[in-house]
């Protein structure tokens, strides 16, 4: 069987089976065998009380000694609560929410109960136990997978097994390379992230594949670099006396880190090569501004530039600041977003196809396959860790040959930076414009957080406005994090009671997004209470204080860009990490945030903790097409990796040569870097 053969050549499935896995992105072989689980069940039967482990989840078989009446929480939810009985241990058995629980128990009869079980003195405690299957004396791990649509963990089980059994995956890495990492082989991994054998052969198969993820996404960034090097047919925009002009019309002076970078990307306009540049800055310190005159020198010389951003917010946010400083010189300006009219869409479109300079701004709209750009000189992509390099990619092979700008306000330690961006060249802008004012930082532990709200209340009175992120939108018991709803309902019912409060996450529409960030903008709402959709594209001058409520749940990196919203007028401002801090590791995380506002120190003191193997916040899956590696935790497999990618492609003898085409084929037929042969 191909890997590339259409999951309907799967014994089994049928138009009905078939849609559902269409829906949730499996389209072929491929798709199904890169399905991974998203997590496990580590399942053991019975253990000895003294075994019980609260962080892994067991099936203990447990006999019913009095099922209690029903009682309401202070926050209005029914519980239920079961005795049972365990080998003479009290187990305490609550639900939330599920009134009709006690249905499925009686009291005498014994049971499978499957969880995570606490141990607290001589008795065992758990919330929202499922009933286990009826063999409760064998262990096991059972993958646990993304349940997309109408999907089922059984019937992802079954297609993958049916598969697996009649699929042979071929080696694609050289025996050295395997030899050298004690790297188990890919068909192995593959078979052992579905369905391990034990915790150890899972650590294998999952470094495995990793290693193959980080290899082949630094091949790929390799080749392209090597490609746009050995590629002279780029456009040459030479410097125009124009820009003496803008430099003069500038309301202030270019920093010092400023003008380097303007001068590093003016040399690579002027030459006969493609630009690739990254322009890493901080929050405020201002990469806009540099892109500007990009743009400007890019539009005397007769072409158009593109610059594309994550948010329709930013969007307009850009499109105004532009207009502001290039009207003046007659610069025509034209913004694209998803909610740009369809008649105002078909004119802009039109406009790009014509042979005349133009700058249009906008957001994915901009890589639409009917938007064709006529004399695009230029691409500026901003927050670039918001775009992956396909996208990336769709937007610059619009034109033949740009230059490119990517820009990210998220500092990347330089040695990191060379890594996960192989085929760019790197500009860093690491001085903010004198008169930013110093954002003061402060931490709290989650029992004084009415300090902050005293704090908040306070500012609101001064006439400011105020920020608090959570992690989740809405509550969790099993996570046990504050929302967005459950604070809101708080602050709302208590300290906040006389002021605007508006809530905004990320599962609202898009419109409805930019009402509320346009009603906290012009200073309608006092308190904007959201997730972290505010990281980015956020200008509000007004607003002098940010709350981060779980604060350990977040990297120092995205908490540096929260707390970068504030601080960007006149008005002292104020970051307030309220958390639960129990290890040292997460008060030396706090203290580094509370005693250093430059992000690039930030940003290696992250990458220092985050390698000593402690998890913080929530991975974001999907980053640049990984499925698996996170290329902060696993910068040392994204070392190795690399560095194995590099001498490959340095030596190129015929079994080199014919493993690059391969990867390469791969890439072409799936955007995901785990190929196969």
């Amino acid at each position: 069987m191909d890997i590339y053969s259409p999951v309907s050549s799967i014994k089994g499935v049928g138009p009905r089976v078939l849609e559902k896995l269409n829906k949730a992105a499996i389209f072929n072989i491929l798709d199904l065998l890169l399905y991974f689980p998203r997590d496990y069940e580590f399942l053991s039967g019975n253990p000895e009380f003294e075994e019980i482990d609260s962080e892994t989840r067991q099936i203990l078989t447990c006999k019913v000694v009095a099922i209690k009446k029903d009682v309401r929480t202070r926050t209005g939810k029914f519980l239920s609560t079961i005795e049972f009985e365990y080998k003479g241990h009290k187990v305490d058995c609550k639900w939330f929410n599920q009134p009709y629980i006690k249905n499925s128990y009686r009291v005498g009869n014994s049971y499978n109960l499957m969880g995570k079980f606490k141990r607290v003195g001589n008795i065992l405690e758990i919330i929202n136990p499922t009933l286990g299957n009826r063999d409760a004396l064998t262990s096991e791990i059972k993958p646990i997978y993304t349940l997309r649509g109408e999907l089922t963990d059984k019937l992802i089980t079954k297609l993958v097994m049916s598969v697996l059994d009649i699929v042979d995956i071929g080696e694609n890495l050289p025996k050295r390379l395997l030899d050298k990492y004690n790297l188990i082989s890919l068909d192995e991994a593959i078979r052992e992230i579905h369905f391990p054998k034990n915790r150890e052969i899972l650590g294998m198969s999952i470094t495995r594949l990793k290693f193959q993820e980080l290899f082949t996404y630094s091949m790929k960034l390799l080749l392209l670099k090597n490609k746009i090097k050995k590629s002279n047919n780029g456009m040459s925009f030479p410097w125009n006396n124009k820009l003496n002009e803008l430099k003069a019309a500038l309301p202030f002076n270019l920093t010092e880190a400023q003008a380097k970078v303007v001068r590093e990307i003016l040399r690579d306009q002027k030459s006969p090569y493609p630009m690739n540049r990254l322009v890493q800055g901080d929050v405020g310190s201002g990469k806009t501004i540099v892109a500007l005159i990009a743009i400007y020198n890019t539009y005397t010389n007769g072409y158009k530039s593109a610059f594309m951003v994550p948010t329709e917010i930013l969007a307009n946010q850009h499109y105004e600041e532009t207009k502001k400083l290039l009207s003046q010189f007659n610069v025509e300006i034209e913004l694209l977003t998803g909610s740009t009219s369809n008649k105002e869409k078909k004119r802009i479109k039109e406009r790009i196809k014509e042979d005349k300079p133009l700058v249009v701004i906008g957001t994915h709209a901009l890589i639409q396959e009917d938007v064709e750009f006529n004399k695009l000189g230029l691409v500026v992509t901003d927050e670039q860790h918001r775009f992956g390099v396909e996208q990336r990619s769709k937007l610059i092979n619009k034109g033949k040959r740009a230059d490119v700008i990517v820009m990210t306000a998220t500092p990347i330690p330089r040695t990191l930076a060379l890594y996960l961006y192989s085929d760019l060249d790197v500009s860093v802008i690491d001085e903010l414009p004198p008169g930013r004012k110093k954002i003061d930082t402060r931490f709290f532990q989650d029992n004084s957080r009415n300090k902050a709200y005293n704090l908040a209340k306070d500012e609101i009175k001064k006439g400011r406005q105020v920020y608090i992120v959570c992690p989740l939108i809405e509550e969790d018991e099993k996570e046990q994090l504050n929302s967005v709803e459950s604070i809101y309902k708080k602050l709302k019912d208590g300290v906040f009671s006389d002021v605007d409060v508006e809530i905004l996450h990320g599962k609202m529409k898009a419109s409805e997004k930019d009402e509320i960030i346009g009603r906290f903008k012009y200073n309608k709402t006092k308190v904007l209470i959201s997730t972290t959709v505010i990281e980015v594209g956020v200008n509000v001058p007004n607003a002098s204080v940010m709350i981060i409520e779980n604060a350990e749940r977040f990297g120092l990196a995205q908490l540096h860009q929260l707390r970068g919203r504030v601080g960007r007028g006149q008005y002292e401002s104020y970051c307030i990490l309220i958390a639960n801090a129990k290890s040292n590791t997460t008060k030396k995380r706090m203290t580094i945030m509370t005693e250093s506002t430059d992000g690039f120190f930030i940003s290696e003191q992250d990458l220092k903790l985050r390698g000593s193997g402690e998890m913080f916040g929530m991975k974001q899956s999907g980053q640049e097409g990984l499925l698996l590696a996170d290329i902060y935790e696993d910068i040392d497999i994204l070392r190795c990796a690399r560095g194995e990618a590099k001498l490959i492609l340095e030596n190129e003898d015929s079994g080199n040569k014919r493993m690059v085409k391969e990867i390469s084929l791969g890439l072409e037929k799936s955007s995901k870097y785990i190929c196969f042969n």
